[in-house]
């Protein structure tokens, strides 16, 4: 029978616990690497832009269009900058235990919607959004451009892209947009990969 001095336990415990953190903190690096890649491969992640010059790209634009950039603030990683009917308007992106969120206040934050990544959390925004265009034009009702409470509906419907983008790109969207199913669709191995390289709708 072997003893161990609490000592011994200890350290131990708390090697283990060094390790726990090591491998969160690999993973959250992986996941962020993972995401920038995804992004990257958007079009419409703009980088290092600035409140003001997103402001200046969307001012003349319809309510819904955005684009996504880096937070100028540190906590957070990212922003998305949208047209609302009350004009241009950010929202920042927390990052928090491997998992992407839209920062908000405290009462509503546990109810948002987490994701892997910062482009699933951006598409479901974006189906959202349409769908809850679609619901409110086939009514016919007409929404009032600033509430009583001084609150806006964020929509997002529409990416600013950076550069026009490629016509393979443009066609790998529309593809996920009919299928999920891209393995099982009469294409080259090649092709197949590139379409799973970006496998969003948006």
């Amino acid at each position: 029978m072997t003893c161990q001095s609490s000592e011994s336990t200890e350290t131990i415990e708390s090697d283990r616990r060094a390790d726990n953190n090591t491998g969160a903190v690999e993973s959250d690096e992986s996941r962020i690497a993972a995401a920038m890649k995804e992004l990257r491969n958007t079009g419409w992640y703009w980088g290092s832009l600035t409140a003001n010059e997103a402001k200046e790209i969307l001012q003349d634009t319809s309510e819904g269009t955005f684009l996504l950039r880096d937070s100028s603030q540190r906590d957070y990683l990212f922003t998305i900058s949208a047209m609302t009917s009350a004009g241009p308007t950010n929202l920042r992106i927390e990052f928090k235990h491997g998992k992407f969120k839209l920062d908000s206040v405290v009462l509503v934050k546990p109810k948002l919607k987490q994701f892997k990544s910062v482009v699933h959390l951006v598409e479901y925004y974006v189906q959202l959004s349409r769908s809850s265009d679609k619901a409110a034009s086939a009514s016919n009702s007409r929404v009032s451009p600033v509430p009583p409470n001084g609150t806006v509906q964020l929509l997002l419907t529409k990416p600013v892209y950076t550069s026009t983008p490629s016509l393979q790109h443009l066609c790998r969207i529309t593809i996920n947009q009919r299928t999920r199913q891209v393995q099982d669709l009469p294409l080259p191995n090649r092709l197949k990969d590139y379409l799973t390289e970006y496998a969003y709708n948006v």
